[in-house]
């Protein structure tokens, strides 16, 4: 009986299903540590996004909202690479004492913060909005680690058929 389940695919939706679980679980478990530690003060740990704000104030609907929800996340984690290189980028020039230009990460951090308001995603908004003042190069990197986690919960399933994506791209 188990081979025909394995024929029609169904053992592999159950473990993508699993697999998003985990990669959901992975990202709750950053975030309150996240939360408990070096973000504390943004008072983002019992944070939970509904659609209802941004549906009311921008006059869309909710279909429209969610799906926009999804292009931001999607947004956020194909330019994690973008992000991460741009902080290498920086560390590096401070190792080397060059002046620091965060004119590249503020582009990109601004970006995703006019998206993330636009959507009244307060949690994102709050860690966008310190990377576009802080110089501090490892702080930058938690927020990252921050605003990817709450991408993933924001969106679990699209957030898990992205990282897949991206890989496979990766991999080519």
């Amino acid at each position: 009986m188990f081979k025909i389940f394995k024929k029609l695919g169904f053992e592999r939706k159950v473990s993508n299903v699993q697999a998003i679980k985990e990669s959901l679980d992975k990202a709750k478990e950053t975030c309150k540590r996240l939360a408990d530690t070096e973000l504390k003060y943004l008072n983002i740990k019992k944070y939970k996004y509904t659609a209802d704000e941004a549906m009311r104030e921008l006059g869309v609907t909710s279909e429209l909202i969610h799906q926009l929800a999804e292009d931001y996340v999607i947004q956020i984690l194909k330019t994690e690479a973008q992000f991460l290189a741009y902080i290498k980028e920086l560390k590096s020039d401070k190792k080397e004492n060059k002046e620091l230009n965060y004119t590249k990460l503020r582009e990109l951090v601004h970006k995703n913060l006019g998206v993330a308001r636009n959507l009244r995603i307060k949690d994102a908004e709050k860690i966008l909005q310190e990377m576009m003042v802080k110089e501090d190069l490892d702080y930058l990197t938690i927020c990252f680690e921050a605003l990817r986690a709450h991408a993933i919960i924001l969106k679990p399933t699209c957030a898990y058929n992205t990282i897949k994506l991206i890989e496979l791209k990766s991999s080519l």
